[in-house]
């Protein structure tokens, strides 16, 4: 096993990776010579160059900074599986004999020895392990966490605490949580994804039953009520769940609830975050802080302060005559949650969503689900497939699930054609929802939405 304490330099292929750069955060902050390559050039690849990180956007191992290009020691190489087999930065290393070491390799690594609470879910984990990070901060305990997104509270993926207690997404693709082995465990679905991975909804289950088994011993599983799972505690909005949140309101477009297990109660929480699926994704957050020994104050003003998550719920126009919201949402159900939270807030207002599906090979195994779920929309303009590590699949386009939804209410158009739209027809409530590069959208349609 690597001994971090002896590591001075470090090279990461794939470095834009949310996951991976926190992992570069990590090793800056430690006092590493961090650099990296990623093949786009994105506003979280240029905040890690702004904080003195080193990063190439070509397959060149020409470009690897001389430092990097003989095998040492003190030298860690780390790659995601993201990036292709084909990679010639990744062929280089390889050839020079250094031993590559995935991320998730790594994150398990860096939490040994410390007290680890891992959230997992095929949806639902940044959100909660973001929250769970701000609910310990809120209450005292300065925490160490690699989360899955941006916080909108902290604004980075990475935080460096004085504590030994560390936050961590567990994330199940390429069973990368394995790695892990958690004091705390959290899973909040298991849906079939990553099937390109899996294969069958039922491998997936079987890796999550895996990771639930993974607990140091005298650890606590908690996992939402109904998922395929044989002990733990559960959560959810029902009362059959252990760990409940009832009583949901919605007063001025903010939500409200109960929340209660076997020996608390709390009235009235406000979440700062909305919809009823983030509810949900906060009554785990909540016993985790109360089993921390958060108090209940401390745990009131964390969720109210809670500012969510960059791109997950997240306002970028908020005025009375237009809203603009943008979210990453690439699974049929969390379309539907999404759509959900939306509808209860703004029930008058005619909805349009631009969408870019993600992955030919999950728009092929998902492509009834997706076309059942974006039929409920008013207004459909459909983007392009991303491909992400992904050839094209023959046959699976965004035209296939456009043949699906009503005529009337779906468009195919690139991403100009949608900004051009957007400006002539300007629509009242604009969603914007995937995991690829329709991030890149949200300036432009912010400054066609924000007008006088």
């Amino acid at each position: 096993m690597i001994e971090l304490a002896n590591i001075k330099r470090v090279y990461l292929i794939g470095i834009g990776g949310i996951g991976m750069s926190g992992i570069a955060r990590y090793f800056h902050h430690q006092g590493a010579l961090v650099c990296g390559y990623d093949k786009t050039s994105t506003p979280l690849t240029r905040s890690l160059q702004q904080e003195g990180i080193c990063i190439s956007y070509e397959d060149q191992p020409n470009l690897i900074p001389l430092s990097f290009q003989k095998k040492e020691i003190d030298t860690l190489v780390i790659y995601t599986p993201a990036i292709p087999k084909n990679s010639q930065v990744l062929k280089y290393f390889t050839s020079i004999g250094f031993r590559l070491y995935k991320r998730s390799e790594v994150l398990g690594i860096i939490s040994k020895g410390m007290f680890t609470i891992g959230v997992a879910g095929t949806h639902g984990k940044t959100t909660t392990s973001c929250l769970i990070t701000h609910l310990l901060k809120a209450g005292g305990i300065d925490c160490s966490a690699f989360l899955g997104g941006i916080s909108t509270n902290y604004q980075t993926n990475f935080l460096i605490g004085s504590s030994n207690v560390l936050v961590v997404e567990a994330d199940e693709f390429d069973r990368s949580f394995l790695t892990l082995h958690p004091d705390i465990a959290i899973i909040t679905s298991m849906d079939a994804d990553h099937l390109d991975i899996y294969g069958a909804k039922e491998q997936l289950e079987d890796s999550f039953r895996l990771f639930a088994n993974q607990l140091k011993p005298e650890g606590t599983l908690i996992h939402r009520n109904g998922l395929p799972l044989s002990s733990g505690l559960t959560y959810g909005l029902d009362e059959q769940s252990e760990i409940k949140g009832t009583n949901i309101e919605i007063k001025s477009h903010e939500f409200f609830f109960d929340w209660s297990n076997s020996e608390t109660k709390m009235k009235q929480l406000h979440l700062g975050l909305p919809g009823q699926h983030n509810i949900e994704n906060a009554v785990a957050a909540i016993e985790v802080a109360l089993r921390m020994g958060i108090s209940i104050e401390d745990i009131k003003v964390g969720l109210t302060s809670f500012s969510g998550v960059k791109r997950r719920f997240e306002y970028i126009v908020r005025k009375t005559d237009r809203i603009y919201i943008d979210d990453y949402a690439h699974h049929p159900e969390e379309l539907k949650a999404c759509f959900k939270a939306v509808r209860s807030l703004y029930p008058n207002k005619k909805l349009t969503v631009i969408f870019q599906p993600h992955l030919f090979s999950r728009t092929r195994d998902f492509a009834t689900e997706f076309s059942e779920v974006l039929n409920t929309v008013d207004e459909l303009l459909l983007l392009d497939i991303y491909p992400a590590r992904e050839l094209p699949i023959p046959g699976i386009t965004s035209q296939l699930l456009a043949s699906q939804i009503a005529k009337d209410k779906v468009r195919v158009c690139g991403k100009e054609e949608a900004l051009e739209i957007i400006k002539n027809e300007k629509p009242s409530l604009l969603l914007t929802v995937g995991a690829g590069d329709i991030d890149t959208l949200v300036e432009p349609l912010k400054s066609r939405m924000d007008y006088a």
